[in-house]
C-alpha cells in the first residue's frame, strides 16, 4: 500500500474535494459489511476498526450512525490488509442486498419501474454507503449508470468504484431476478491476475454476466434504454409513498446540525433574506467571516457543504411550484446563471430539474 493511502487510513478527513453528500452521517451496515469480509479473509475485527474510532459494541447496535470517513477508514484498513487481491471492490459489492440499505433498498423494490427506482435511488443515495457520484445519462438506444469517481488515491479509488457498480448491479438483479446489461465500463486499467473470463473463479462473470471493457472514457453500467420501463414485481405505489417520506425524514435527521453550523443552516434555509455568500452569513450572525470559518472548522463543517445543502433541500420545494421556471428557482437559490444550477441539480439527484419534475408527477 501507498503512503498517502496508508495517511488516509490514519486521517481520512485530509481527503480533497469529498461531495457534499459524504457529509450526512450514515448506517453501521456498511462497516459491519466490510469488516464481516475482512474477518472471512483471515483479518482481525481490531486491525480492520483501528483509527476509524468504531467499537465492536456498535457494529451490532441497529441505531448506531458514523460518518463517511469512519467507513473510509475501513476501507482502507481492508485494503492494506488484503495486499494486491484483484477485483476486490467486485467481490464485496456482490454482498449488497436490499435489505442492506434499509428503508432506501424497500423504497427500490417498491418503485413501479426500473426508472422509478433509479430515480428515488439517485433522490436518496445519501443515505446508502456510496463514495461516487451517479447520474443516469439516456444515449438513445441505450442508458447508461455513470459512477464518478472520488478524489482518493488510486487503490482507495478503484475499490470504491469497483465496490458501488458492483452493488448496484447486484441490488437490479435481485430486484429484478435479472441483470440484462449491454456493457460495464471501467476507467481503470485491466486488472493483473485476474481469474480467467468465465471461470467459477472470476466475480465479474458471476455478477454482470459478461466481462468489462477496461480503459474506457468513464465507469458505466450499460442498458438497453426500454429496459428503464421494465415493470417491477412487488411495485406498490402506497409502500413506495411511505418509504420515500421515511427516507426523507432519515435524510432530514442525518444532515441535522447543531452549534454554528445549525445557525449558518437556518440563516440559508430562509430565502430572499439576503445574499448566500459567507460574508453576507457572518454578518447576519454579528459574526466576522474570519471567526465563522474558524467556528466552523472546529465543529467539522464546511460552509461550502451547508451552502449545498441548503440549496438542495429548497430546490425540491422550489420545484414543486410548477409556475417557477428555472430560471426563477436558480435565482432564488442565488445562482450565477440557470446552467450552474443545472449542473447542481445532476449532481445532487443523478436527473435533470425537467427529469425529475416528470418523475415527480406519475402517480
Amino acid at each position: 500500500m501507498d503512503k498517502k493511502l496508508e495517511n488516509q487510513a490514519k486521517s481520512p478527513g485530509s481527503v480533497e474535494g469529498p461531495p457534499a453528500s459524504w457529509d450526512y452521517r450514515r448506517s453501521m451496515a456498511g462497516i459491519r459489511l466490510l469488516t464481516a469480509f475482512g474477518i472471512e479473509s483471515g483479518s482481525t475485527l481490531d486491525t480492520l476498526l483501528s483509527g476509524s474510532g468504531v467499537t465492536p459494541d456498535q457494529l451490532d447496535d441497529p441505531h448506531a450512525e458514523v460518518s463517511a470517513h469512519q467507513e473510509l477508514c475501513v476501507v482502507a484498513n481492508l485494503l492494506r490488509v488484503m495486499g494486491a487481491a484483484q477485483q476486490l471492490g467486485i467481490r464485496v459489492g456482490m454482498r449488497y442486498h436490499p435489505t442492506t440499505f434499509g428503508i432506501w433498498g424497500y423504497a427500490l423494490i417498491s418503485s413501479a419501474t426500473v426508472r422509478d427506482a433509479i430515480a428515488t435511488a439517485l433522490r436518496f443515495l445519501p443515505l446508502t454507503f456510496a463514495f461516487t457520484r451517479v447520474s443516469l445519462h439516456e444515449e438513445g438506444e441505450f442508458a447508461s449508470l455513470v459512477f464518478e469517481e472520488p478524489a482518493l488515491a488510486h487503490p482507495v479509488r478503484r475499490f470504491l468504484v469497483e465496490r458501488d457498480m458492483a452493488a448496484a448491479a447486484a441490488l437490479m438483479r435481485e430486484i429484478l431476478g435479472q441483470l440484462p446489461l449491454d456493457a460495464v465500463e471501467f476507467r481503470f486499467r485491466t486488472p493483473e491476475g485476474t481469474a480467467a473470463a468465465g471461470s467459477r473463479d472470476d466475480p465479474c462473470a458471476a455478477l454482470f454476466g459478461l466481462q468489462p471493457n477496461y480503459e474506457s472514457a468513464r465507469n458505466a453500467l450499460v442498458c438497453a434504454e426500454a429496459y428503464l420501463e421494465q415493470p417491477l414485481p412487488q411495485a406498490n405505489p402506497l409502500t413506495v409513498a411511505i418509504c420515500e417520506e421515511m427516507c426523507e425524514a432519515l435524510l432530514e435527521r442525518r444532515r441535522q446540525r447543531s452549534g454554528v453550523a445549525a445557525a449558518v443552516r437556518r440563516c440559508l434555509m430562509v430565502p430572499g433574506t439576503g445574499p448566500n455568500d459567507l460574508e453576507s452569513v457572518a454578518a447576519r450572525l454579528h459574526m466576522t467571516p474570519r471567526t465563522l470559518r474558524r467556528r466552523l472548522q472546529e465543529e467539522g463543517a464546511s460552509y461550502r457543504v451547508l451552502l449545498d445543502e441548503a440549496r438542495a433541500t429548497l430546490c425540491e420545494e422550489l420545484l414543486r411550484m410548477e409556475r417557477l421556471t428555472h430560471a426563477e428557482i436558480a435565482e432564488r437559490l442565488g445562482f450565477s446563471d440557470v446552467s450552474s444550477f443545472i449542473q447542481a441539480f445532476k449532481r445532487w439527484n443523478g436527473v435533470a430539474p425537467g427529469e425529475y419534475r416528470k418523475y415527480r408527477k406519475r402517480p
